[in-house]
This record gives structure tokens, sequence and C-alpha cells, in this order.
């Protein structure tokens, strides 16, 4: 199932819109972070800057193949040998991985999507107990440049519900301000 369309921009346009690095540190993924799903790989503006940072490999999945195509192109010309990109619908098929796999997710917009708390509850089993889910969206502000409709555009609060109802564990010290137009939130598996 193809995630509500949020209006996806030109390559160019929509790497500006972040700070990759920054932002995987402010999660805590570093040299000694193992494996990571990526929920929605897109251009591969997370799934490369993650693949460069940590010891493990990066599993990714987008339902769009061209998606797919254009981080697998990107991981080869770069030397980037660690990351597994696989074109999926992974809300109705799930990822596939074992339960209790990888030590990291990422949901980075994608919670707008019909089903935020199935998509939750994927990223729950496959983390190992312990294990940290990180979630951007956009913040719930019209003014953003670009963003899903204010309609199926979610508020903090409401990922944290969804989060909580898929099995998570929030606390409060772990949202985050990602300037200008995005916020986070780090969800923990209970051990």
């Amino acid at each position: 199932m193809k995630v509500r369309d949020s209006g996806m921009p030109e390559e160019a346009v929509w790497s500006g819109f972040f700070s990759p690095e920054s932002i995987l540190e402010s999660f805590g993924l570093d040299g000694e972070t193992k494996d990571v799903v990526e929920f929605g790989c897109g251009y591969g503006t997370f799934t490369l800057p993650t693949a460069r940072l940590i010891e493990g490999i990066v599993f990714t999945f987008d339902v769009e193949p061209d998606m797919v195509a254009t981080v697998c192109e990107k991981s080869g010309r770069e030397g980037i040998w660690n990351v597994v990109a696989e074109q999926r619908d992974f809300v109705a098929e799930g990822t596939g991985l074992p339960n209790d796999f990888v030590e990291a997710v990422l949901l980075f917009n994608i919670l707008h999507h019909h089903e935020p708390v199935a998509l939750l509850a994927e990223a729950f089993r496959v983390l190992q107990p312990g294990g940290r889910a990180a979630v951007i969206h956009w913040n719930y502000d019209e003014t953003t440049p670009r963003g899903p409709g204010m309609d199926i555009r979610p508020r903090p609060e409401q990922c944290i519900t969804w989060g909580e109802q898929a099995g998570f564990i929030f606390f409060p010290h772990e949202r985050y301000d990602f300037r200008p137009y995005h916020y986070g939130l780090l969800f923990r598996k209970p051990l």
C-alpha cells in the first residue's frame, strides 16, 4: 500500500530540508550501532548517511521501485556495501525480517500513512528488546514548504499515542526540534 502522498519534491529540494548526520547523531546512532531498518528509503537521504555511520547493515524498504533503484545505484557508486534495499509493501507484507532482529528503526516522514499503528507495530516486532525507533515528521504547521496536508499530518502527541499503542515507551526528554521544519521522537522497546 502506497503511503498517502505528500508531494515528494525533486531530490535537490528534498535534501535541502535535512541535516541527516545531525539528526542521526541526535538519535544516538554511531559507529557502534549494529543493524538498522529504514521504512521508506526515498532518495537515500538518510539511508546512505546511516550506512556510512553505523557498524552494521541498513535494511531499507520502499514501495516505489524507482526509489529502491536509486538507492542501490548510489550505494554502488559510492562504494557503500552495507545497504540492503528491497522494493516491498512493508505495511501489507511486513519487512520479512525476523523478530528482535535490529538495534534501531528509522521512520522518517512516514507516519501520515493510513495505518501508522500497524507500521509502528512492525517496527516494534523487528527491534531487539531495548532497541530504538527514531521518528521524524513535518511540524504541524501549514507554513512549512512541503509535507503532507494538514488533514493527514500527525502532531507529535498523535505519534506518541500511536507508538505507545504499538508497545513502545516514550520519555518526554527524547523529543527533538529539528529546525526549521521537523520534530523528532525517540521510542524504546522495553527490555
